[in-house]
């Protein structure tokens, strides 16, 4: 085996291991604070690592777990009002279930203040929170809490019953008391060793790193395409040019020039992506994905743009900038002089590289990531840049290059096609914030597909836009009838076919390709899809009961009603054909949702890691399991096993590549026939 083989095997086999590892990116600590004679609090704060979040107390029903306080005994005092969050919290619109949602990042304090009714208090319960990252979630997780002192010196009225602050979870009744029970059943005998000794992994994982580097190559597609625009193709020659007749007895002078106006223009433009940073800050990057009024302006933003590379208008900066730039530079000499050159370029282009910026901006900055602008401004300036430093080493090639021509109006006309269509993403999330329901997922479809067809429709010649070049034949007489370039034809039958791939989606069809873009499904109001993958058991004793008498091996699905991530999984994996088929004939498939609130019929303390917890619901109790059989708890949490518990394959985790899971659905059920 070759040294990458080595390395490659040693990764994997890291990740591994990783992947089934206990997560714990919130850190809590619990006080009581004496406000006055009569008043106290109780404070719950949180140190949440880089990258998770903490939802907050006002999350909308039917979305992620939200942070709630339950009081199991209460004596000498009485809560006031309701759990309330401190710090800055972000707002937005969940994509996924379609919610409005809060969360907080880095830290987290929580407080619940009561009124002292009592010569003694003593008070008793749990926090419950939800956390997530972009690739997991965490199952609801309980805070313990128990507190005691001396209240108020005089009582003037009897203390009233205790009344528990969340209603949905009863106080268990003394006949139900908390019964310690030892949970050593063969189906829960840990096989964390087991499930670690599985070397591959899924591939495909998202990182942040692979995150910028798709900021970054969307960043460099934009550089190139605005290199193409009738404002910046003519410009390259001319430029290249005066650097060589510059330094024409100095051959290393004009090159070194020409390096340095391609330095100049990356400069610039990294600084432009910087600038959008410091104005906004982290926090506010990092909300503006799901910030409705953020969003609106970003649709009109774009839609602007693509009326003006439609030929609407021209967006210019004002002609004074350029012109006391170009003198500047003239006046000058050295290093500053090119560099106000590369500037003068900058503020010329305006017209057709802004609407490119500020679409690429727009989208970078919505990615919640602090660095994502300036990584994207340096693909979009190393494209531009590029072409002016090549052609001074190669001056010769400048001569083959493409003259100027209807050709560049061409591209800058489907570039406003695409801002169009994107406007309509950023629409969806300011429609779904409010509620108006005026693009649920047929409508964005049904403009997309017409936006395409139009598109398609532009490129065979059929359309035509105010920029677009009158051509004559020799005699001087305008042609009527034009035709069509080779390029542009199959270009038109992407477009074309691209509209017609959407239109099944008018009646429920996943349309995969467009399913980051568009509004989920369940907006859709006419729905022929009935192509399910729905779990057999919700409980794990049951499943593997039935599993064992029918030779079935089984899928375990860890999942979660306010797991984000899960539900992505199911729309983009579970929904393939070749994966639900395989589901639903050959494995028997155990969906476990870590928040179920359902209480147990009698409440079981366990012993983990040298502590006692006490298991509360359901939810708690698959949870339980998840973290001591499996050794981990995020959600999603795919695993195989045997009729014995044993697992058949490494474990699955938030990957929504349909031939891995194919892969891995495969080799569990190949293990499993082996066994038998």
């Amino acid at each position: 085996m070759t040294g990458r083989g080595l390395l490659l095997t040693a990764c994997l086999a890291l990740c591994s291991v990783a992947r089934a590892q206990m997560q714990e990116p919130v850190h809590f600590s619990v006080e009581q604070r004496r406000l006055s004679d009569k008043e106290l609090e109780i404070v719950f704060t949180a140190r949440i690592d880089a990258g998770w979040h903490v939802y907050g107390t006002d999350v909308e029903s039917g979305g992620p777990t939200r942070a709630e306080l339950t009081i199991e005994r209460q004596e000498g005092l009485k809560p006031v009002g309701s759990l309330q969050t401190k710090g800055q919290a972000h707002r937005g619109v969940d994509e996924i279930f379609g919610v409005e949602v809060s969360y907080l990042e880095g830290s987290a304090t929580f407080t619940q203040r009561f009124e002292l009714t009592g010569r003694t208090y003593e008070v008793g319960g749990y926090l419950t929170y939800g956390a997530c990252n972009d690739q997991n979630c965490l199952p609801p997780t309980n805070v313990e809490f128990s507190f005691k002192g001396k209240g108020v010196e005089e009582v003037a009225e009897p203390i009233p019953n205790p009344v528990p602050l969340v209603e949905a979870v009863d106080t268990v009744p003394e006949e139900q008391a908390v019964e310690a029970v030892s949970v050593g059943e063969e189906l829960w005998t840990p096989v964390i060793e087991e499930l670690r000794s599985f070397d591959t992994v899924a591939s495909g994982a998202k990182t942040r790193g692979g995150g910028l580097l798709t900021i970054f190559l969307l960043g460099l597609l934009g550089g190139l395409a605005a290199l193409v625009t009738p404002c910046v193709w003519p410009i390259i020659p001319m430029t290249v040019s005066f650097f060589l007749k510059r330094s024409k007895d100095d051959r290393k002078r004009g090159i070194r020039d020409a390096v340095t106006y391609g330095l100049s223009i990356v400069v610039i433009y990294v600084a432009l992506g910087l600038l959008v940073t410091l104005l906004f800050g982290a926090s506010a990057l990092n909300s503006l994905s799901t910030n409705a009024v953020f969003n609106i302006f970003f649709f009109l933003l774009l839609v602007a743009f693509g009326a003006s590379f439609l030929g609407g208008f021209d967006i210019q900066l004002p002609s004074s900038w350029s012109n006391a730039v170009d003198s500047k530079a003239g006046k000058t000499s050295g290093l500053l002089s090119i560099f106000l050159m590369a500037f003068t370029l900058a503020l010329v282009s305006f017209s057709c590289t802004g609407p490119i910026i500020g679409f690429l901006l727009v989208e970078v900055s919505s990615s919640g990531n602090i660095v994502a602008p300036t990584v994207g401004m340096l693909g979009f300036a190393i494209a531009l840049a590029l072409p002016f430093t090549v052609f001074a080493l190669f001056p010769s090639w400048l001569k083959k290059t493409p003259k100027s021509g209807n050709w560049m109006n061409c591209i800058k006309v489907s570039l406003g096609f695409v801002e169009l269509a994107f406007s309509l993403k950023f629409l969806s999330v300011a429609d779904l914030a409010y509620g108006w329901h005026l693009l649920d997922r047929e409508v964005f479809l049904a403009l997309w597909i017409t936006l395409f067809a139009l598109w398609g429709a532009y490129l065979i010649g059929w359309i035509r836009f105010p920029h677009d070049e009158e051509e004559y034949d020799e005699t001087g007489e305008r042609i009527v009838n034009h035709r069509t370039s080779v390029i542009r034809f199959f270009l038109a039958v992407l477009c074309l076919s691209f509209a017609l791939y959407m239109v099944p989606g008018l009646w429920g069809a996943p349309c995969k390709a467009v399913s980051a873009f568009a509004p989920p499904l369940s907006t859709q109001d006419f729905n022929l899809n009935q192509q399910e993958t729905r779990a057999t058991f919700n409980d794990y004793d049951e499943g593997m009961q039935y599993a064992k008498e029918h030779g079935k091996p089984v899928l375990l699905d860890f999942t979660g009603y306010g797991c984000v991530n899960c539900r992505k999984m199911e729309a983009a994996v579970w929904s393939d054909p070749s994966v639900s088929q395989i589901i639903n004939n050959d494995y028997v498939l155990i969906s476990l949702y870590v928040d179920e609130k359902t209480p147990l019929p009698q409440r079981v303390t366990v012993t983990e890691n040298g502590q006692e917890r006490t298991l509360r619901t359901v939810g708690d109790k698959w949870s339980y399991l998840q973290r001591t059989k499996f050794g981990a708890n995020a959600q999603p949490f795919y695993v195989l096993v045997d009729n014995e518990g044993m697992p058949l394959a490494r474990s699955y985790s938030y990957d929504e590549s349909v031939p891995a899971y194919v892969e891995w659905l495969k080799a569990g059920l190949s293990r499993y026939n082996q066994h038998e």
